[in-house]
């Protein structure tokens, strides 16, 4: 097992995953100024009002975008492998705790089924008339990889997170991106025939 620091947000971040991050606390401008120096990572774990959860994602500091006079720090990490917090320790200004690798307990995804959320991920690019950068078919990861890029919110983040079937979240995945892009769909189809008839569907000639 090995010690980690621990920072605890109200954000989930996924493996490969980029997310930038204000540090402000002093005792997280400590973990993160030792992760710098050091060259290792730190604990990323989804907090919220019902506590934080066990399993978290080590994340590694990528780039330093601003430092600040007062020691605050600007700066973008990356999610790298999950892990479950086994015993927390004390000693250090911010929480530690000794975790535990959380891989994978199933077999890799079918192309067939990567490409069927790949598909998924288009057709809502699609929907929002956006251009879409796509992540390999190939990769061992492409639920995370996906679930990254849309905003899922972390309640359905963390559930994926702490799937241990990359088949089984590709599916979970497919079906967000799935109703998502229905969603998006049927609103912009409201907002036509509102602006067609003035009120709305179901307007009626007197």
């Amino acid at each position: 097992m090995d010690e980690l620091g621990l920072f605890p947000l109200g954000i989930v971040l996924l493996p490969t995953e980029r997310v930038p991050l204000h540090i402000f606390e002093l005792r997280y401008q400590e973990l993160i100024g030792e992760c710098l120096d050091e060259e290792r990572e730190f604990g990323l774990v989804y907090a919220d009002d019902d506590g934080m959860r066990e399993t978290g994602t080590r994340a590694g500091v990528t780039e330093v975008l601003e430092r600040f006079d007062d020691g605050r720090l600007n700066v973008v990490v990356e999610g790298r492998d999950r892990f479950r917090i086994v015993d927390r320790t004390q000693g250090r200004s911010f929480l530690t705790a000794e975790v535990e690798p959380f891989p994978d307990e199933d077999v890799p995804a079918e192309r067939a089924e990567r490409e069927h959320a790949l598909g998924l991920y288009r057709a809502l690019g699609h929907a929002v008339e956006a251009e879409i950068e796509e992540p390999d078919v190939d990769s061992g990861a492409l639920s995370f990889e996906l679930a990254a890029r849309v905003d899922f919110g972390p309640e359905r983040k963390q559930e994926l997170l702490e799937l241990r079937s990359e088949p089984e979240r590709l599916r979970v995945v497919s079906d967000m991106l799935e109703r998502a892009a229905e969603a998006i769909t049927l609103e912009r189809a409201l907002a036509e025939a509102a602006s067609k008839n003035g009120r709305g569907i179901g307007r009626t000639s007197s």
